[in-house]
């Protein structure tokens, strides 16, 4: 069977036979309505998009509340588009991994067209601008994760490709962002309709790290004369430019080669995942678990489709915010970099096999229940027990989900401030609680330290994932080796007292000192880590 639209099409019956669940809605007729007015472009076509997004909008096309549907757009990668997306017809098959052992199969045909964010590209950037200029566009929104929007490093000092840019004009740009704007200001100039610019990536307050990276390039435009002032109000302050807040959660690992033996002895054929050029990995599907949320400030100048019907939340900005807090900051985020660091360092392969030991589980679930919650605000869209309960007992253990240490140990360095620093900055502001009565948090921070080490519980050299401040941090622990001789310990001072990285000043605050001791103890050996839990978790 083969994955196209004519695939479907005539051999429909060898689909439904496979178990897959195909579109209903009129393929051809949602394809030219959204051709002729588009009210959905998404930036990112990337694996979450294609399994969240993509088939909440397949759903409410089947049932006939939304009647177009999306225009998905690449910035980062054009092969995405070139090599694995086109030649599907914008196809995706969706394997949905359930914690029961079944596999719901699907397939996504909400794309109707897919095209690459290159301002050199005639063809593809006419189109795009054409998309800007028509007002009946409600939302661009965006998963191109929380690096995508930075245009100036930890100084303040603009990357070079975001100068050249800001120096050149909105004619051609070359960095992601600012052919973003360069969108934007088409479509200001051909009507200034309103928009709401959605950031779906998980990241905390993402509208306004969208709004930020937008004003940039706008006010320097403005400053360089290529636009006149009223460009920036319209995305300042005419509320006809809105930049909401979201918080996204759904576990999506990259294309499985066992979920692609699946697929195959269904008889789907050309499946082989692509890697770029730039070393992405993708595949004609995706591999997702069933669990979604997906909250949305409701902030939509010019309308918002109904996505609320396909169990997406538009709400409050507030509301956002304390969901958002929720997840990243207790009830999920810090249990899966708590995995992500222990299983590195055990010599765990999947994020599920850690659950089974019950001295991790005890760890996450301390971490989850007994030292976050009580900081916790209730969003009341959701409940924070029973979401932390769905990722302790069914979520993070899930045997089907193929998703990594390796993968989730990604960026740690920027992701402990929001994961655990927020809960001790509510701990410090509380008067009926203790700093010093987290002890399996400063477990976490002291694993990372003797994760830096590269060298795991076994006494093997392991390679970290990558992050900006591998380099650096690791710098902190390089003269400390695995022989019980650690002592002077100063030196971790530089590292502790970032609070860039941890959220608060480690040293300042008292913390430091256990970290320190729990490091000493992790490290004083082969086997030391294991032990060290089972000393200090149980």
């Amino acid at each position: 069977m083969k994955l196209t639209l004519e695939g479907i099409k005539t051999q429909r019956q060898a689909y439904i036979d496979a178990g897959y669940s195909l579109p209903t809605f009129n393929y051809e007729q949602v394809k030219k309505a959204t051709y002729e007015r588009p009210t959905w472009i998404h930036f990112g076509a990337g694996n979450i998009f294609r399994a969240f997004q993509a088939n909440v909008a397949q759903n409410l096309l089947n049932t006939g509340v939304l009647d177009t549907g999306i225009i998905a757009v690449e910035g980062y990668d054009y092969e995405i588009i070139e090599k694995s997306i086109r030649p599907h017809d914008n196809l995706t098959i969706l394997a949905t991994l359930k914690a029961d052992n079944t596999i719901d199969k699907t397939v996504i045909a909400s794309v109707t067209e897919s095209l690459i964010l290159d301002s050199s590209n005639e063809k593809e950037y006419s189109r795009l601008k054409k998309i800007f200029a028509t007002p009946s566009l409600q939302m661009a929104s965006f998963t191109i994760t929380e690096k995508g929007y930075a245009t100036a490093d930890a100084h303040g000092n603009l990357f070079p490709a975001i100068v050249q840019d800001i120096e050149a004009g909105p004619v051609a740009p070359n960095s992601y962002l600012g052919k973003v704007v360069s969108l934007l200001f088409h479509r200001y100039v051909n009507g200034g309709s309103p928009i709401a610019m959605v950031s779906m990536d998980n990241c905390s307050h993402n509208g306004d790290k969208l709004k930020a990276a937008v004003i940039t390039f706008a006010e320097g435009w403005l400053e360089n004369g290529f636009v006149d002032a009223g460009f920036v109000s319209y995305i300042k302050g005419s509320g006809k430019v809105s930049f909401p807040w979201s918080m996204i959660d759904k576990i999506t690992p990259r294309p499985d080669a066992s979920v692609e033996a699946i697929l195959r002895a269904d008889g789907i054929e050309e499946l082989d995942p692509v890697i770029t050029s730039k070393n992405t990995y993708i595949a004609p599907f995706v591999n997702a678990e069933e669990c979604e949320y997906l909250v949305i400030e409701d902030d939509f100048p010019n309308g918002k489709p109904a996505l609320e019907k396909g169990g997406i939340y538009y709400t409050t900005r507030e509301t956002v915010d304390k969901v958002e807090k929720m997840k990243v900051c207790t009830c999920l985020n810090p249990l899966h970099t708590t995995l992500a660091v222990y299983g590195c360092l055990l010599g765990y392969e999947l994020i599920s096999e850690e659950m089974k030991h019950p001295t991790l589980k005890k760890l996450v679930q301390t971490i989850g229940y007994t030292e976050g919650l009580p900081v916790v605000v209730n969003p009341g869209i959701l409940d924070p027990k029973e979401f932390i309960d769905q990722v302790v007992n069914v979520r993070i253990p899930n045997p089907f989900m193929p998703d990594t240490p390796q993968r989730i140990a990604v960026d740690t360095s920027q992701k402990l401030a929001i994961r655990f620093g927020e809960t001790i900055k509510a701990y410090e502001k509380r008067d009926d609680l203790d700093i010093h009565d987290l002890r399996m948090i400063p477990l976490v921070f002291a694993g990372w330290l003797r994760y830096l080490m590269a060298i795991d519980d076994a006494g093997n050299l392991f390679t970290p994932s990558s992050d900006p401040l591998l380099e650096e941090a690791s710098a902190f622990v390089a003269d400390y080796k695995l022989d019980g001789s650690l002592k002077d310990l100063s030196k971790l001072d530089g590292l502790l007292s970032n609070e860039k990285i941890f959220g608060v000043d480690l040293v300042a605050n008292g913390m430091a000192p256990l970290v320190k001791k729990y490091f000493t103890e992790l490290s004083c050996g082969v086997g030391a880590v294991a032990d060290t839990l089972e000393k200090y978790v149980k």
